[in-house]
């Protein structure tokens, strides 16, 4: 039960701490698209939970391009350092797949996150459509609904490409599951 309780409390920090540093990832590979006020609106809550480990990164790591790999890298590690301890407390050593489970999860949160992002753009283009938020959120998810949508085309006001998407997404996760 103890174990159950750190796993859940690990999963929510770490989830929040290396969600908000791939949101920062992803930010900057689409960031292009939004204005210097959007970022500001972004930044005001993604910059003071991540800084503290990305900032030092990026002293040491630089962007490839558009990437932010200190940002990825920082993800990783909080990810890596839960499974670490994970790891510990259960078999009461390190594991050396350790690092191979962290890139799974990674991989897994991304997935998550960009659900979550998909139920987020529907809600919002229902319920405060023409909202700052929205309009944020839905210059997130254009590079991702996109190619969908140039393939399948609407069906008047419905638009299908986020339920495709998030089908793509789920195989790709139960994939995933089956890899652990």
């Amino acid at each position: 039960m103890i174990l159950q309780i750190i796993n859940l409390v690990l999963s929510v920090v770490v989830g929040i701490a290396a969600g908000a540093c791939l949101l920062r990832c992803y930010m900057q590979w689409f960031g292009s698209q939004l204005d210097p006020e959007q970022r500001k609106l972004v930044g005001v809550y993604l910059f003071p939970l991540t800084n503290w480990i990305v900032i030092p990164l990026r002293r040491v790591i630089p962007s490839i391009g558009r990437l932010d790999s200190s940002s990825l890298l920082a993800a990783y590690l909080l990810i890596l350092v839960k499974v670490l301890l994970l790891s510990l407390l259960i078999t009461g050593s390190l594991s050396v797949s350790a690092m191979l489970l962290a890139i799974v999860n990674l991989v897994d949160l991304t997935i998550t996150g960009l659900i979550g992002l998909i139920f987020i753009h529907v809600f919002l283009t229902w319920l405060s459509a023409g909202s700052s938020t929205q309009y944020i959120i839905s210059l997130l998810m254009r590079p991702l609904l996109g190619p969908i949508q140039r393939l399948i085309p609407k069906l008047g006001a419905l638009d299908l490409s986020p339920l495709i998407l998030l089908l793509v997404l789920q195989i790709l996760q139960i994939i995933l599951n089956n890899l652990k």
